[in-house]
């Protein structure tokens, strides 16, 4: 097998390492750079599980190799929350409005929302359902999802905490 040396950001950090031109861009955040947040599930790109940011687009990482990140800038759900430990709004929409059970799906949709409200910081709510019809979710029935998309929607996420109230 031929061996590349491929180099990237990672969650603002440098990542070099050699793999195989077949690796998956998915395979190679989990074995070399220890996202473990990033699940492969169908490994077809039909579930969404495996969903990154790269450039500030949301990317099937089962379906792009490795090699086709060089050099890129790529985020994954682990990358999403500040330095200081505060979530992404995503994330803090998704855990006031429990839009996650086993969590398998969740870093996939987490990156899909975060790359839409990165780029529209105030999407409507039939984008972000759109933007979530990717994802499979065997879990929640995808009303927390969706609740979680209004609340982004809205730009009530946050509040919640801010007034007191239980979540």
């Amino acid at each position: 097998m031929s061996e590349h040396r491929v180099e990237l950001t990672v969650n603002g950090a440098r990542l070099a390492a050699t793999t195989e031109a077949r690796t998956s861009l998915g395979d190679f955040l989990r074995l070399k750079g220890g996202c473990t947040g990033v699940h492969l599930g169908c490994e077809h790109g039909v579930c969404g599980a495996c969903t990154v940011i790269v450039d500030g687009a949301a990317v099937r990482s089962c379906l792009m190799l490795a090699v086709q990140a060089e050099g890129a800038t790529v985020t994954t759900a682990e990358g999403l929350a500040a330095a200081d430990g505060s979530l992404h709004p995503v994330q803090q929409a998704m855990r006031e409005n429990h839009g996650l059970q086993c969590g398998f799906c969740t870093p996939g949709v987490v990156c899909t929302f975060a790359a839409l409200v990165d780029r529209n910081e105030r999407p409507d709510e039939a984008e972000l359902v759109n933007a979530m019809s990717g994802h499979l979710c065997r879990c929640t029935g995808y009303q927390g999802i969706r609740k979680a998309a209004k609340a982004l929607a809205e730009g009530t996420v946050g509040q919640s905490q801010q007034t007191g109230s239980a979540a």
